[in-house]
């Protein structure tokens, strides 16, 4: 998938990913696509939520060995 920035999050754990997703989240222009990197299993659950409630849209997940990247379009 196209992104337009990344966020690496590999090692932290819940809720550091989604923190520091809505940090950078904040400082995006609105339709930027956000790749955030993660090792942590529960950003499975976080991410999407995450999203659902601050109005981001979740794009989807992708396996990249033992890192997952999460795919968000800042909200606009």
């Amino acid at each position: 998938m196209q992104f337009d920035e990344e966020l690496d999050c590999e090692g932290l754990l819940c809720p550091l990913p989604v923190l520091r997703a809505r940090k950078r989240l904040l400082a995006l222009p609105a339709g930027t696509v956000l790749c955030l990197r993660a090792t942590d299993p529960m950003a499975a659950v976080d991410v999407p939520h995450f999203c659902a409630e601050a109005g981001h849209v979740y794009l989807g997940s992708d396996a990249d060995g033992a890192v997952s990247r999460y795919f968000i379009r800042a909200k606009g």
